[in-house]
């Protein structure tokens, strides 16, 4: 069990009915409270959920319509998301109580002052390095816009301008990082094909793809609701279409690709975490066509080309700058 969730267990009989749980982790708690659903934007849990509990957790951006006794936020690791998520939940809780539950490393006392911004906010219980804080609604706020909370950004590229629509919670959000800034100056010479970008965030290295290369069929997969989004949104706002898919990892890629180009994500919340980059390297073979090409950036200090020869054959280290390396190799 989840310390967050066994925290907040610890105080069960305020969580009894009709209760909502956002972003809640893929654990029993479903169980432990019959009455209550989830919603989540990471597809891997909330997959999970569903094949234990079905039909009781929902997947997207926004939560599920519906009369609840309470709510429950699981502290998210982006303080904009945290803002927005809040908001979402509070404008269907008209006098009825928010809760809060997270690590104390990630932040939950300094999230509890945007509880308070809602109303009323007290501690109620800290444990297994982790604290829960209730905040009664006294006054419903409008359902937040998402529009209006995106941040929306132009990249000068060699092909023309890129227009940029990122949402909250998304990696880098508003900015273009070091990792894919390399990666776009490396896009050139791709077998054409069916091309897939792996672990898409706000969408612009698939946007770069399928402008520079328009007869390619682009697929961009991401984990997270909100990356799928921006992705679609930054799409639209280029004139391009392709694919964008919501998935676990490289196991929820179509077959035969003939390319896959990554900046492979190595977080999950507060927490490093290379599982996901590491099963796109052992994985990759399986989704590519013979002559496909997996091209990725990853820091430097990662040790990823003896991974990438053990399941995929040499690998070229394309260049090196900034604390970064793209790596290239071959499907035989």
């Amino acid at each position: 069990m989840d310390p967050r969730s066994e925290v907040l267990l610890r105080q069960a009989e305020l969580f009894q009915g009709s209760l909502l749980l956002a972003g809640l982790p893929a654990d029993d708690l479903l169980g432990r409270l019959p009455g209550a659903v989830g919603w989540s934007w990471h597809a891997g849990e909330q997959q999970l959920l569903n094949k234990r509990f079905s039909g009781r957790c929902s997947f997207g951006v926004a939560p599920p319509p519906g009369e609840y006794v309470a709510a429950v936020l699981f502290l998210p690791k982006s303080r904009e998301l945290t803002d927005y998520v809040l908001q979402a939940l509070a404008a269907q809780l008209a006098g009825r109580p928010l809760y809060l539950v997270g690590e104390k490393r990630a932040g939950v006392e300094r999230a509890a002052k945007q509880l308070a911004s809602l109303g009323r906010a007290r501690k109620l219980d800290s444990a297994r390095h982790c604290q829960l804080w209730q905040g009664e609604i006294e006054q419903t706020p409008a359902v937040p816009d998402l529009d209006a909370l995106a941040h929306q950004f132009t990249l000068e590229l060699d092909d023309g301008p890129l227009q940029v629509i990122s949402l909250p919670g998304v990696f880098s959000h508003g900015r273009l990082d070091v990792g894919s800034a390399l990666l776009l100056e490396h896009l050139d010479n791709l077998p054409s094909g069916r091309v897939l970008d792996f672990g898409c965030g706000a969408g612009v290295i698939g946007a770069t793809l399928k402008r520079r290369y328009p007869q390619s069929e682009l697929v961009l997969l991401d984990v997270d609701a909100f990356a799928v989004e921006s992705s679609r949104r930054t799409l639209a706002a280029n004139g391009l279409e392709a694919e964008v898919i919501a998935g676990d990892g490289i196991d929820a890629a179509p077959r035969q690709l003939a390319a896959i180009i990554s900046n492979p994500p190595f977080h999950q919340g507060v927490h490093t975490n290379y599982h996901a980059s590491e099963t796109l390297i052992e994985r990759a073979a399986e989704h590519l066509s013979s002559g496909g090409e997996l091209r990725l950036v990853a820091n430097a200090f990662l040790r990823y080309p003896p991974l990438i020869e053990q399941h995929l054959g040499a690998c070229q280290t394309v260049v090196e700058r900034n604390g970064f390396r793209i790596y290239r190799a071959i499907c035989s």
